[in-house]
Formats: C-alpha cells, sequence, structure tokens
C-alpha cells in the first residue's frame, strides 16, 4: 500500500536493511529468486526490538517454508520500494493495496487483508459531515502524498487537501486543530496515536471512506506460474486458518479476506443492513441460499457501490450483487442470473411542475440526480447528460431531490420506496414522471474469478429456481 513509515522519520534518519532468514528444509530449492521489500507500516508491517513483524511478514515465512525460499526482507521508505519494484525484476513489495491506478503496473497475489478507511477528526472538534460533498466543504483534511487514499481524493475533486509527512504527523496535527480530517483505518490510526502517547478515543471517526484490498506486488517480469505458486500457498493458509490466526493476533479482527470475496450495497429491498446488523434482503437470500447449495458459505461484506464497483472491476475471484447486466457492462464481468428485473424512472418532487415526457427534455433540465456507478448514472453520461450530480450516496440523492437542489433523480422502482423511508420520506412525496429503461439485474464475478465458481453459482440458482425455492424468496419480499 502507498504509505510511508509510521515511525521511519522520527527514528530512522536513513534506511534501515533487516536481514531475516528462515530456515528452509532443503536451504531454499525454489526455481527463482527474491527479493522481499516493504515498509514500516504497523500492524501490517514493523520492526520490534529490532525484528521485523507484524501479519504480512508473518505470512510471508509461512509462505516461504512451505515454498522453500530463502526468506530476506529490506524495510525502505514506500516510495523508494515502490519504484524499485517497477524497475527490478525478482523484487516484491508488501503491504501493497490494489488498485486502478496500480492493477497494470505489478502482478499480484492475495488479497491478505482489508483496509476500511475513515474520516477521523479530533474529539474536541464538533465537524459534522454525512457524506463527501460535505467532507469537501470542510477547510483542511490531512493526506500522505502518494498514499492511496490522497490518489483517490485528489480524483474525486478534493482540493481542500494539506500533506503531512506521515501518519503520526498527520494524526499530531489533527490533535492540535491544524487539520480538521484525516483519512486512516482503525488499526493504523491506534498505533500513530499511541506513538503519540494517545488514545483512539480521542478522536471520533466521522464517515467510512471506502475499502481497499491488500496484496503481495510482484515485478511485471515475474513468471505466471511463480505468482501462480504464491497465490496457492495464501489460499492454503486461508483455508487451514493460519491466515486467521494471524489476522486476529495483528488486525485485531476475524474478518480475514477469503478465497471468494463477496460484497453487495445498502440497496434495500434487494440488499441492506437490518436495524440487527444483519444483511438481508432479496438478493442476499438468494445468494445465500446458493451458497448453502454449493456447501461454501463467504462473509458478505457492505460498502457504497462506486468502492465495490471498482473493486469487482480491479480484484480476482471477487462477487458484486446485485448488478444490472448492461451492454457497457457485458464483457467487463461474468454473469450468474438473472435474478429479477426492474424499470428504472427519473423520479421528480410531488408538485415540483417539472414535466419529463421525453429523453431530450429530461437532458435540459438543470440538474439530474445519480448515483455514481450505478448502471443508469453510466447510461446517461454514454448518451450525452452533462447536467448530471452524482453521489455515491443514495440518501444524498434523496436529499437534494426533497430540497429542491436537482430537478429529478434515477432510481428504480423496486429500491426507490425503501431509500425514500430509509430518509423519512414516502413514495406519494415523488412522482416517476418517466421511464428511463427496464433491465435484469444479476450476480456479478470480476474477469478474474474460476470460470468453475461462476457455473457452480449459476448451477445452483437454476436448480432453486427449479424447485421453487426462489420463487419463495421473491414472494417473501415481493407479496
Amino acid at each position: 500500500m502507498n504509505k510511508k513509515t509510521l515511525l521511519f522519520f522520527l527514528l530512522l534518519p536513513v534506511m534501515v536493511v533487516l536481514f531475516a532468514r528462515c530456515t528452509n528444509k532443503n536451504g531454499g530449492n525454489y526455481q527463482y529468486q527474491f527479493q522481499f521489500l516493504t515498509e514500516e507500516y504497523k500492524p501490517l508491517n514493523y520492526t520490534e526490538d529490532g525484528v521485523l513483524t507484524g501479519l504480512a511478514p508473518e505470512l510471508l515465512k509461512e509462505i516461504c517454508n512451505r515454498l522453500e525460499i530463502p526468506y530476506e526482507v529490506k524495510v525502505l521508505p514506500w516510495a523508494e520500494g515502490f519504484e524499485l519494484v517497477q524497475s527490478n525484476e525478482n523484487t516484491v513489495l508488501f503491504s501493497t493495496i490494489l488498485n486502478t491506478e496500480r492493477k497494470d503496473l505489478f502482478k499480484w497475489a492475495g488479497p491478505y487483508a482489508s483496509l476500511d478507511w475513515i474520516f477521523y477528526a479530533s474529539s474536541q472538534n464538533q465537524v459534522l459531515i454525512s457524506s463527501m460533498e460535505d467532507a469537501k466543504l470542510v477547510a483542511t483534511i490531512g493526506v500522505i502524498k502518494d498514499y492511496s487514499i490522497e490518489q483517490y481524493l485528489v480524483g474525486e475533486g478534493f482540493t481542500n487537501l494539506v500533506y503531512c509527512e506521515n501518519n503520526i504527523d498527520a494524526f499530531n496535527k489533527l490533535l492540535k486543530g491544524e487539520i480538521d480530517l484525516y483519512p486512516s483505518d482503525k488499526i493504523t490510526a491506534e498505533a500513530a496515536l499511541n506513538a503519540l502517547n494517545q488514545s483512539i478515543y480521542d478522536v471520533t471517526d466521522k464517515l467510512t471512506i471506502r475499502t481497499d484490498l491488500v496484496y503481495f506486488a510482484f515485478n511485471k517480469n515475474t513468471p505466471d506460474a511463480v505468482v501462480a505458486d504464491f497465490q496457492h500457498e495464501i489460499d492454503a493458509l486461508k483455508l487451514n486458518g493460519t491466515l486467521k490466526a494471524l489476522y486476529q493476533k495483528f488486525m485485531q479482527s476475524p474478518d480475514a479476506p477469503e478465497i471468494l470475496q463477496i460484497y453487495t450495497e445498502q440497496y434495500p429491498p434487494l440488499s441492506f443492513r437490518n436495524s440487527f446488523g444483519q444483511i438481508t434482503g432479496f438478493g442476499t437470500d438468494v445468494v445465500n441460499e446458493i451458497m448453502k447449495r454449493n456447501h461454501s458459505f463467504c462473509e458478505i461484506k457492505l460498502s457504497l457501490w462506486s468502492n465495490g464497483y471498482e473493486l469487482a472491476l480491479n480484484n480476482p475471484n471477487f462477487c458484486l450483487f446485485t448488478m444490472d447486466r448492461t451492454e457497457l457492462r457485458e464483457e467487463l464481468f461474468h454473469w450468474v442470473g438473472p435474478i429479477g428485473t426492474n424499470t428504472t424512472y427519473f423520479y421528480t418532487k410531488a408538485g415540483s411542475g417539472i414535466s419529463i415526457t421525453t429523453l431530450d427534455e429530461a437532458r435540459s433540465l438543470n440538474a439530474v440526480g445519480t448515483v455514481s456507478s450505478w448502471f443508469s448514472d453510466q447510461y446517461l453520461r454514454e448518451n450525452g447528460f452533462t447536467n448530471l450530480v452524482s453521489d455515491g450516496d443514495p440518501a444524498v440523492m434523496v436529499e437534494k431531490l426533497m430540497s429542491g437542489q436537482i430537478d429529478a433523480a434515477v432510481c428504480t422502482d423496486v429500491t426507490f420506496p425503501d431509500i425514500l423511508k430509509a430518509s423519512g420520506y414516502q413514495y406519494n412525496e415523488v412522482t416517476p414522471a418517466f421511464v428511463l429503461m427496464s433491465s435484469d439485474y444479476y450476480i456479478a464475478f470480476s474477469k478474474g474469478t474460476s470460470a468453475s465458481i461462476v457455473n457452480q453459482w449459476q448451477d445452483a440458482l437454476d436448480a432453486a429456481k427449479t424447485d421453487g425455492t426462489y420463487v419463495a424468496i421473491y414472494r417473501k419480499w415481493f407479496p
């Protein structure tokens, strides 16, 4: 991941080189040579009493033992390691976030960790934000140059960024009131605050931004078979419980990434987190039934759609539901389904007097609200709409519609009543003014997903439709 060292700038004036070796059965007989590179970034990788430890080094030791590879790691600043792995063969950089900007720079094995990026504020700072648009309006947000989260915020149009040296410097500025917000994951935040003799309770989480998945990144010239060997061992260590045990020890969480990642969004009644904290909904029930029939259960995680969509584009063995199958997306994913049909409308506020009878009339409105990366947003952009106001959160779109900030909002008839209700509004307060399209929605798998997994899921869904289970699930949610 693109992070500089937590303690490097305070404690180490020059690059630290650590040599930690493990004893291999035959002294290291693997056919390929490696130079492993990392940074100080607790709890993923860090030095303690002169010894490199953390989730990734301990996992790497296991892999090296299993493949009979000498275990030798250099610890250096993130930017230096990032450049070295791009230019030097035989090099591997960890822990590295796989994102759109980096996908084609390296070859990848993982994931072995996930990081939830959160905007933190000092507990003494009463700043209030409920969306990314709100965050753009605060005075200052601390970032570290070339971190993936900095790249993301710049790409999202943030102009209120203040650059910090490292995580410790950033949290120090946050506590002193020199910046209003700082994006970090919780475990890293705790480590940085502890280094400042402060507590995690001295800061408050204000908004979850996105989730990223963490990998070993290999130089592009590494043979595919070598990367596949690493992936095989990572998957084996997931299956035998080794990764889970390491994750609990270092990440203080039982939620280590599984072989198949399954994500959805807050999109009732198809998928949503209920008042008991459970992820449920029509699509969720269908997915759970498929996993039950395949005797293979993976945890379902909830994220913003735009985040889940990007993860599905970049990561192998990734499942995202529910997704409308459109021409634009057809070749980007593998598909299991269909599991339902919906109709997408331009909705206006009841009594607004706004009439939409053609697509051209909708195109001439001052502002049309959409949700980032939804199929309707993609479709309208492809058809020349330049008046779109997009956000990753459907609730933000609702508030803008009801407050008159936008003339119309685009959503499906299946989900909009629940989205309105969750925001405190009734369906009779809006008008379905014009039909944009009707489409089927599916379970989508990333292109890097094994064909056997996709086929098993389709077979299980077909069987559920044949024996009446699918109809029973449908009637439960759409009586």
